[in-house]
């Protein structure tokens, strides 16, 4: 607490604006305050202190590996997942209310683990490659996520099941059944989170972390799918809009609220991907359903099946009792697949679905007096110009009028929206 604002509180304590002992609960209330921070950063710093010494011992063995006899080596390869036991069990007996302890001492461990698998596995020339390493790192990480309840540790391990997920299968297999058990393993810890501690930073992560690994591996669940990819990307993304306005959710603010972010530019993303001809080569009505359940991508039909389901229900939920304010980009995932659905999903019917978005954006920002929806809206309508640019065959003096009033109703939109607030005393 600064000298100034002491010095403001003695002064109105002495005009008697406030009472002794209210100025005495101010201090005490800020003083318990600014104790907190030191406690976070503590934590913040122990947990970088403990994956760069993890790192560091890591490199240390690395360099003077070939000079060891074997015997050596085999005993320095279980040394960082000992020295990582040794703390998790200090931070468990000792410090079990020290949070810096216990993250810190997991996120060593979970370093440790993975350091000792790939130790042993070349002292002793086991087999094996980067998808089964990822895997058994992973599966021997995640009883310490819920043994040390180490939020460090849970976040990496997404980290690890995402890779494992995506990068580290070159092709579509049965891998991908692996990631969603292993996905699946971690929700309860994030549902613990939720209930126990709903605003903690370390929850903001586990929503980010969480929508972006899903949103990853979809593309690997559906490989080959066609054009069903993109409906199931549609699905999702409109099943993260609609959980973004549950009630724990809205009163998040908006960079803590990944489902809405996501779930937005997601879909906003998707329409303007398919508003380009050449992402639409494949038409169901020329294929016929019976493509789609008995061929290769049935898999990828069934999945884009639940997931719209899913969305459908999410969609009556959140509108229950007031389609009168449903917004387009609300309905995008049904348009979108009853186009497809009838072999309509075309370029230019997806153009005019992201034309009508911007303008309804537009239009909305008019009724509730605000600046941030309209640029949002204006923007879509913008990058939807942009794209445009590439793809047709106008001229440059025409593509260049196209900038200039897109450009001018920028201006004019922002200049009456910020006049109609002066004038309204705003």
């Amino acid at each position: 607490m600064s000298r100034k604002f002491i010095a403001e509180l003695d002064e109105l304590v002495h005009a008697k604006v406030i009472s002794h002992d209210t100025a005495q609960d101010i201090r005490s209330y800020y003083e318990s305050g600014t104790t907190e921070n030191p406690g976070k950063l503590l934590t913040i710093f122990s947990i970088l202190g403990a994956i760069l010494s993890g790192l560091g011992i890591i490199l240390i063995l690395a360099h003077n590996w070939d000079d060891l006899p074997q015997l050596a080596k085999a005993c320095l390869s279980f040394l960082p997942l000992l020295i990582g036991q040794l703390f998790c069990a200090i931070a468990l007996f000792k410090k079990p209310k020290n949070p810096g302890w216990r993250e810190s001492a997991s996120a060593f461990l979970f370093l440790g683990i993975g350091a000792s698998i790939a130790l042993v596995a070349q002292v002793y020339n086991i087999p094996g490659n980067l998808e089964s390493f990822v895997l058994t790192w992973m599966v021997l990480a995640l009883p310490q996520v819920y043994l040390m309840r180490s939020s460090v540790t849970s976040l990496l391990y997404i980290s690890g099941i995402t890779y494992y997920g995506s990068f580290a299968i070159e092709y579509w297999n049965d891998a991908n059944y692996e990631y969603w058990l292993l996905l699946a393993a971690i929700v309860p810890y994030y549902f613990r989170l939720l209930q126990s501690k709903p605003d903690q930073n370390f929850t903001f992560f586990h929503h980010w972390f969480l929508c972006l690994s899903i949103m990853i591996c979809l593309s690997r669940f559906c490989d080959g799918g066609g054009d069903l990819i993109y409906l199931s990307y549609m699905s999702l993304f409109a099943i993260y809009y609609f959980i973004s306005s549950q009630p724990f959710f809205e009163t998040q603010s908006t960079r803590n609220n990944s489902f809405f972010i996501i779930g937005q530019v997601g879909t906003i993303f998707t329409l303007l991907l398919l508003t380009f001809e050449r992402h639409l080569s494949f038409h169901t009505a020329e294929a016929g359903w019976i493509t789609f359940i008995t061929g290769p991508k049935h898999l990828t039909f069934i999945t884009t099946a639940l997931l719209t389901l899913a969305a459908i229900v999410l969609f009556f939920k959140k509108n229950h009792g007031r389609y009168h304010r449903i917004r387009i980009i609300d309905i995008a995932f049904l348009m979108t697949t009853l186009l497809f659905c009838t072999g309509n999903l075309s370029h230019i019917g997806v153009n005019i679905l992201v034309l009508l978005m911007g303008l309804s954006e537009i239009r909305r920002s008019s009724k509730l007096n605000n600046l941030g929806i309209l640029n949002f809206g204006l923007t879509i309508i913008t990058i939807l110009v942009i794209c445009r640019f590439f793809d047709t065959e106008f001229s440059f003096v025409v593509r260049g009028t196209l900038f200039i009033l897109v450009g001018l109703g920028f201006f004019l939109a922002n200049y009456l929206m910020l006049k109609k607030r002066k004038s309204n005393g705003q």
